[in-house]
């Protein structure tokens, strides 16, 4: 399972079109291993410049491209975007749809409720899938071996993780060998998919500025990941190309 790259920053992210991602996870989930699933932003990238864990999760990962920063970052350093955004909000659904599995879903993640009210909108949109357990983020260290332990023997072949970066790619890396199924770090998704956060309207998310209407929405959770952070990722793919060239 060796997939095309792009390297932007310290990430490899995988250059698939959405029918080679749905394969590509369908591949992982087929190896039953502990394979993980993941997507990589402007955000991602200026994480894992600091961050040696997450470097280390992706490294492990399928990383998939999501939106304009990093198809933007990929036309400057080798000349053409990604084929597609395949970024999370919009590939789980297709996913989801297109499998080749009757998947049997963890949903792990978010605030209490939440993952619950996903799942039952996942099983009414999607009745040949099944959510075979869902437990919200709110967990402590010394909580993670029975948490763990749950999830293993739940029956799931996909656990699908929304804790946030860092923490979901690492929790994913952590737990692969005990948790053996395929898993899939999805950020919002279950906040999205349960209408806890509204996703921007589709005209936005058609000109790609979803990042716009999110700082809107958050502006003092999203300022840093966008007004300071944007400028820094353009800051070190410039600084990446110079390197290279």
């Amino acid at each position: 399972m060796t997939e095309q790259t792009s390297r932007i920053g310290p990430v490899d992210i995988a250059v698939l079109t959405f029918d080679e991602a749905v394969a590509a996870v369908d591949a992982r989930i087929d190896a039953a291993d502990g394979a993980s699933v993941t997507f990589c932003n402007a955000h991602s990238v200026n994480l894992a410049r600091t961050d040696r864990q997450l470097v280390d999760a992706y490294a492990d990962s399928l990383v998939l491209n999501d939106g304009i920063g990093v198809d933007m970052a990929r036309k400057l350093l080798y000349g053409a975007p990604f084929p597609a955004n395949v970024n999370g909000s919009d590939f789980i659904p297709v996913f989801f749809e297109r499998s080749r599995h009757d998947l049997r879903l963890f949903l792990l993640g978010s605030r209490p409720g939440i993952a619950a009210q996903a799942g039952e909108i996942i099983a009414g949109r999607y009745p040949r899938h099944q959510v075979v357990g869902v437990r919200d983020g709110y967990f402590k260290p010394a909580d993670e071996p029975a948490l763990v332990e749950e999830i293993a023997r739940s029956g799931a072949n996909l656990l699908v993780i929304g804790m946030g970066q860092p923490r979901q790619e690492i929790f994913a890396a952590r737990h692969a060998k005990r948790i053996g199924m395929a898993s899939m770090s999805v950020g919002a998704f279950l906040d999205f998919t349960s209408g806890a956060i509204p996703r921007a309207p589709n005209w936005l998310r058609a000109v790609r500025l979803e990042w716009l209407y999110r700082l809107g929405l958050e502006p003092k959770r999203m300022f840093n990941r966008y007004v300071l952070g944007n400028p820094r990722f353009l800051y070190g793919v410039l600084k990446d190309r110079k390197r290279n060239n």
